[in-house]
């Protein structure tokens, strides 16, 4: 749950919110975006040199359907909101978080009093420091999800995550809120990336957690949490099996959907993977192919040093 002082400044009604209240029937617009536009601006919510902020979302009004041109994090601190992202709708419970991607579509219809939530507005270049931080762990998930909000295409940019009783994603959260709320540290901006860095690293622990009412979204998810359990033995026909998708319908859509075939996902999180053991243990080279699923030594040393432009023994050495 929410701090109760937190809570306290974020139902407070605002000017805005005192208009609807008075008989108002729409949001101001000019608060948001410009008169010919349904883009919302991050320079009109963002203060000149800022690459964060937080505003509470704006209740008791229907807010038409737009876009950003920033990513956007909404937390539901009490109550729920009724949100539309792509054109699904998504009842926003408390504690669960809506990340909108650069060029995602949303609505939101009206909230009731007690119904609080925060808006994120984030300008891509904040998560630089996210991406050092998450560095090591190229896998497929995690460029995925990363990707999904990078992009302005429209395309797999929403991510709706269920994660209200995982405490450590909640004090995260809380932490962000706090320190952009009342944080006073001349290294705020520093504070609020390596928070949102935790926050990442925690949700792509939790991905099935990740909800999509899209078909195409929820199979790709499946398939790259598939490949991240199963990347040592793992073969596209079991998981259509297991899922109960057509294999060549999935094959067809992992292509699509993320520019890489099943064999170079799967090839991409082994070499990951032994990256990391090379760097993080004592196993033996040949040991380290044989854990990422590579019988055959010379391919493994010839792929790794493909993608990595040395073997894997200098990478080692490098560390």
């Amino acid at each position: 749950m929410i701090n109760q002082e937190l809570l306290n400044i974020l139902r407070v009604i605002s000017p805005e919110e005192k208009a609807l209240l008075e008989g108002c029937t729409t949001i101001q617009r000019g608060i948001y975006m410009d008169a010919d536009s349904d883009v919302i601006d991050a320079k009109k919510l963002l203060d000149s040199g800022r690459l964060i902020t937080i505003r509470p979302h704006t209740r008791f009004a229907h807010f038409p359907e737009h876009s950003h041109n920033y990513v956007e994090v909404v937390y539901m601190c009490r109550g729920s909101t009724t949100q539309i992202a792509n054109g699904n709708q998504i009842v926003l419970h408390e504690g669960e978080i809506l990340f909108f991607g650069q060029g995602s579509r949303q609505e939101i219809l009206p909230a009731g009093e007690n119904d609080i939530a925060v808006n994120f507005i984030i300008l891509p270049q904040f998560f630089d420091k996210i991406l050092e931080m998450l560095d090591e762990d190229k896998t497929p998930l995690r460029n995925f999800i990363v990707d999904s909000l990078g992009n302005s295409t429209g395309n797999t940019n929403c991510l709706y995550f269920q994660v209200a009783d995982v405490l450590p994603v909640q004090n995260l959260i809380e932490n962000l809120i706090w320190t952009l709320i009342k944080g006073t540290s001349p290294n705020r901006r520093s504070i609020c990336q390596t928070t949102m860095g935790l926050l990442f690293m925690q949700l792509l622990n939790y991905t099935d957690r990740l909800v999509s009412d899209s078909t195409e979204e929820a199979a790709i998810v499946k398939v790259l949490r598939y490949i991240e359990e199963n990347y040592r033995t793992g073969t596209l026909i079991e998981i259509a099996d297991t899922l109960h998708y057509d294999l060549c319908w999935l094959s067809r859509e992992i292509k699509r959907r993320t520019g890489q075939n099943y064999k170079e996902l799967l090839q991409e999180k082994r070499l990951t993977q032994a990256a990391y053991f090379l760097k993080h243990t004592s196993l033996r080279v040949e040991e380290v192919g044989g854990a990422v699923g590579y019988s055959n030594l010379s391919y493994f040393h010839r792929i790794f040093q493909k993608k990595y432009g040395t073997t894997p023994k200098k990478y080692r050495d490098n560390q």
